[in-house]
């Protein structure tokens, strides 16, 4: 095992508090499928879908509904990206379809607007979706800040209040999920659902009370800068291998169960932003500053603000955030819908046909066209 690949696990578990995933995959014949657009024939083992549980009852569905998304239209992939809005003095890109009661759409870390490819189109025929790019990410501004959460949520809250300004349901994946949580109690007047796919953060551990210790001169003045400078260049190195195409198809195919759907647009989409400029630094910064310090902000503390439905659509083959975080969520928030899928980490891209049918259930029994006067 390659130490990139220790740290970025570690990292990954600090962040999604991975539950154990006693599941196992019913594998399909091999098949090969065929896209436009790709600059190559990719060849896949299928695997059959063994079903999904919404609200509790159990749906049988065809190993096909679980092949990659052949002849789901597709969100054109656009180089420049398509709108933006200035945050704060920062180029925010989003992409906007549909008219209706409005979506948003959060992307995880690492991610775009793009990630939602096979989900904007087909959730565009009935609601005005957004999709955002998280500041740090994709085609917005790699600012050079001190990022946190709530600087997320910040940007959510803006974005629902400048660009939305009606009542709306937010839509999140892995750290966009977490971050539609922290945005739905910045604004509650506004967000009229919330639905979590494979979803960042930690419930708090009660018996976790220790205090930081302070800190000697010795600490201060000669090994805190020693541990900066070491962790720079350990985190440099990491963010050079993980741009680079080959890694980045390898981590996808880590966490997609059917890795059919990880193809060129999916690369391109993550390696584009990454050749910016300031892109190495915000790397830095996430991962030193952020990714490991988030028993801060749980999914307890956040959840218990919360008022609005939840909808949770879970991969329950996910490496990283197992079905244990679905369950432990319904239980302790009581108005949560569930679904499960056999996918892993990223549903939406993996199996979207299950997942815009699962969503667009669940969104036609909210009460999304209250006007903002009379909530």
């Amino acid at each position: 095992m390659s130490s990139s690949f220790s740290v970025s696990m570690l990292l990954r578990t600090e962040l999604f508090n991975s539950g154990a995933n006693s599941n196992r995959l019913s594998i399909a014949p091999s098949r090969t499928f065929h896209y436009k657009g790709s600059k190559c024939e990719m060849s896949r083992r299928g695997f059959a879908l063994k079903g999904i549980v919404a609200s509790g009852v159990s749906v049988v569905a065809s190993s096909l509904a679980a092949q990659p998304a052949q002849g789901v239209e597709r969100l054109v992939f656009k180089p420049d990206g398509y709108n933006f809005w200035t945050w704060r003095g920062h180029k925010i890109h989003y992409v906007v379809q549909g008219e209706g009661s409005p979506v948003v759409l959060i992307h995880g870390f690492g991610a775009s607007a793009f990630h939602w490819r096979y989900n904007i189109p087909e959730l565009a025929k009935r609601h005005k979706v957004y999709a955002i790019d998280l500041l740090g990410f994709g085609w917005s501004d790699k600012a050079i800040i001190e990022y946190d959460a709530m600087v997320w949520r910040d940007q959510v809250v803006d974005f629902l209040k400048e660009i939305v300004k009606e009542p709306a349901v937010l839509v999140g994946n892995s750290l966009g999920g977490f971050t539609a949580l922290v945005s739905a109690i910045g604004l509650p007047e506004q967000v009229v659902g919330v639905a979590l796919l494979n979803s960042a953060g930690q419930f708090g551990d009660p018996n976790n009370k220790t205090s930081k210790p302070d800190e000697s001169t010795l600490q201060k003045v000669l090994l805190k800068p020693l541990e900066e400078v070491f962790r720079r260049l350990v985190l440099g190195f990491l963010f050079w291998q993980s741009k680079q195409p080959a890694r980045i198809e390898s981590v996808l195919k880590s966490v997609y169960i059917n890795t059919s759907n990880v193809d060129d647009y999916l690369v391109e989409s993550i390696t584009i932003p990454a050749a910016d400029p300031n892109a190495g630094e915000v790397y830095y910064r996430l991962m030193s500053r952020f990714m490991l310090n988030q028993t801060q902000y749980t999914l307890d503390s956040v959840l218990s603000k919360m008022s609005c439905p939840l909808l949770l659509l879970w991969g329950d083959l996910d490496p990283w955030v197992g079905p244990a975080k679905a369950k432990r969520i319904k239980e302790f928030y009581p108005n949560t819908s569930l679904v499960n899928f056999q996918a892993g980490h990223c549903p939406h891209d993996e199996v979207p046909e299950l997942v815009n049918k699962a969503l667009l259930d669940w969104l036609s029994t909210l009460p999304t066209q209250v006007s903002l006067q009379t909530v």
